[in-house]
């Protein structure tokens, strides 16, 4: 999953995010209420970490704006401001959950966590289809009482893939969801990893295939559902 950290302290957003990595989350920041209004509007993200004192624009207009304009991404408020009022603001304007600073490390991980499953719905342990099935917090593919464990990259393509639950997903998709928009990667990447995917499903014996949409990207297709 790809998290915005939307903090104009700059070391403590490269905190944050060093956090997010530990925990397995991809995650890219922004110093600026604007950009991050921008970022948050773009559909790239899974969730938000949001600061109150932002310039360009404060983070409850932010968020404030994001609701009305339709969004319905996960926001933990993450600030200084712990006054009864303050709080009451935040979830007023739409924040999940607030979380004061300074914040223990381990609460911010279960938080971040509560929120996420709160906004897109109970986030499932283990999501199949076909004849294999995805363990979310073992990053192992399995078949069976056969399994394989996944990278990190693997993991997330295959989960964009399970979750498209046999739609197609696009390479730039893929590339921003997994990669982010000011990331290296280009088309090669994701063509690396399908492959590397493909060996795992063929060592797995299972049934289920990536198949290629030509010039659209890539699909989940066949397999007995397990």
């Amino acid at each position: 999953m790809r998290i915005l950290i939307v903090e104009d302290n700059k070391r403590l957003a490269e905190s944050l995010k060093d956090i997010l990595n530990h925990l397995r989350y991809e995650a890219d920041i922004c110093l600026d209420g604007g950009d991050g209004y921008d970022q948050v509007m773009s559909g790239l993200y899974d969730g938000v970490i949001l600061d109150v004192m932002l310039p360009g624009m404060d983070g409850l207009t932010l968020l404030k704006e994001a609701r009305s304009h339709g969004s319905k991404i996960p926001v933990l408020m993450l600030t200084a401001k712990s006054e009864t009022e303050d709080r009451v603001a935040g979830l007023d304007a739409g924040a999940d959950y607030y979380l004061t600073k300074p914040f223990d490390k381990d609460e911010l991980a279960a938080a971040l966590k509560a929120v996420l499953r709160r906004g897109g719905g109970m986030i499932p342990e283990v999501v199949s289809f076909g004849d294999i099935s995805l363990d979310q917090s073992s990053f192992c593919l399995r078949r069976g009482e056969k399994s394989i464990r996944l990278g990190k990259r693997e993991f997330e393509v295959m989960r964009l893939l399970m979750y498209a639950k046999g739609a197609i997903v696009s390479k730039e998709t893929l590339l921003l969801k997994i990669w982010g928009s000011e990331g290296e990667a280009v088309d090669n990447n994701v063509e690396i990893y399908i492959s590397f995917l493909r060996k795992k499903l063929s060592f797995l014996k299972a049934s289920t295939a990536i198949v290629t949409a030509r010039q659209l990207g890539y699909y989940l297709e066949g397999g007995k559902t397990v």
